[in-house]
């Protein structure tokens, strides 16, 4: 019996969990952008920059919101199965 769910349908929570690595990533680029000046001895970057990298915990956020959306609606989809 095939499976009833398309490999390219999006489940609830995929979206924000895209969204959540890609904002997780600037915010990593961010971080290693602000800290590279201590390593290399310049002139540290505008404090913007260290709110910049504040963007990994924001990122981190949103993709575990997105897997708790997915998980919820798991669970609603079995439900309704029984």
């Amino acid at each position: 019996m095939r499976d009833k769910t398309q490999t390219n349908s999006a489940a609830p929570g995929d979206r924000l969990i895209r969204a959540g690595v890609i904002v997780f990533f600037i915010g990593a680029v961010a971080t290693l952008v602000t800290v590279a000046p201590l390593f290399l001895g310049t002139t540290p970057f505008p404090t913007y920059m260290f709110g910049l990298s504040m963007l990994m915990g924001v990122g981190f956020l949103l993709a575990a919101a997105g897997v708790l959306r997915s998980i919820a609606a798991g669970r609603r989809q079995a439900r309704a199965g029984r």
